[in-house]
């Protein structure tokens, strides 16, 4: 019976095993695009799988896919089309998990302007915020309106989209994100109107995604994130409201209307299956980006992506 007591004494003077910690590189500021990640943390989901997440907004946007290649971050949120790209560039990274299922980019402009049509475009100046695969969406989008890339006069508007547009800078913006741009411009009372890059020509992709650099990566912590972000992901769908509630408690700055009307738009695009994917859709958009002169090669998918729960 004593060895019995003292065994207990020694189990409960054991402290709790440390959590495994990770660092997550956002794609940008925090807003509802990243709500299974904020709710993961905020229920408990993360710690539930041994995980200490510290979830870092970027200075630069452009940087959290280098810095996993560099092994200075476990996971970044990316998006597939540049992934491809990276790829390509001969960065070491592949898409280990999937954040919002669906695209969100879309062509963009005035509900009431001049632009009715894609043919409309041609001789027009259309804005854009990130070069590269831009340029391929846009030429699949116009190319079957009759309209080429001579047609166009590309205008580097930074990341001033919508405003470009409402100032009359540019007639279209490309890059616009559909549960982003419309709201804001719905807001300040100028109505948009999206030409959507899935329904004009571009292959479906996933929009954000969660990279990782092979060479380093812990698959097990890495199964474990996504186990804790699904879960997440099935609470926001089954609670939109309380999710919202929790989430936006986070942040002052979230509490606003732009950011509300997000979140209910955000919603239907989360991937409720965050580790599996659609090797086609993959395949598709390598192919894709070849035929548009991106890329001179074609890499397989297992190349680009990976469910790093069935390794």
């Amino acid at each position: 019976m004593k060895n019995i007591i003292a065994a207990l004494a020694i189990v409960a003077a054991t402290p709790a095993m440390a959590q495994d910690k990770m660092t997550l590189l956002l794609d940008w500021f925090v807003n509802p695009d990243h709500g299974p990640i904020i709710i993961a943390e905020e229920n408990g989901y993360f710690a539930d799988e041994g995980l200490e997440v510290e979830v870092v907004a970027p200075a630069d946007p452009s940087a959290p896919p280098r810095l996993v290649a560099a092994g200075q971050a476990d996971l970044a949120v990316s998006y597939q089309p540049q992934l491809h790209l990276q790829i390509h560039e001969g960065l070491p990274l592949k898409r280990v998990g999937t954040l919002v299922a669906t695209p969100l980019n879309c062509l963009l402009v005035l509900k009431d302007g001049p632009i009715q049509e894609l043919s409309d475009l041609k001789g027009k100046k259309i804005g854009f915020s990130v070069a590269g695969v831009e340029e391929a969406v846009l030429q699949a989008m116009l190319g079957e309106h009759g309209v080429t890339p001579n047609d166009i006069e590309m205008i580097n508007v930074n990341f001033s989209l919508s405003p470009s547009l409402m100032s009359g800078q540019v007639d279209a913006v490309i890059g616009a994100f559909r549960n982003f741009e419309l709201n804001q411009m719905e807001i300040e009372g100028v109505e948009g109107r999206c030409f959507y890059v899935e329904e004009e020509g571009v292959p479906s992709y996933d929009e954000l995604i969660y990279v990782a650099n092979p060479d380093r990566m812990d698959a097990d912590k890495i199964a474990r994130f996504l186990a804790a972000t699904e879960k997440a992901t099935q609470y926001i769908v089954n609670n939109p409201e309380k999710s919202w509630e929790i989430f936006a408690a986070t942040s002052t700055e979230l509490q606003d209307e732009l950011n509300a009307r997000a979140w209910v738009d955000t919603l239907p695009r989360f991937a409720l299956r965050p580790a599996g994917f659609d090797a086609g859709r993959y395949a598709r958009f390598e192919a894709f980006l070849k035929d548009s002169g991106m890329i001179d090669s074609l890499n397989p998918v297992e190349a680009i992506a990976i469910d790093v729960t069935a390794q």
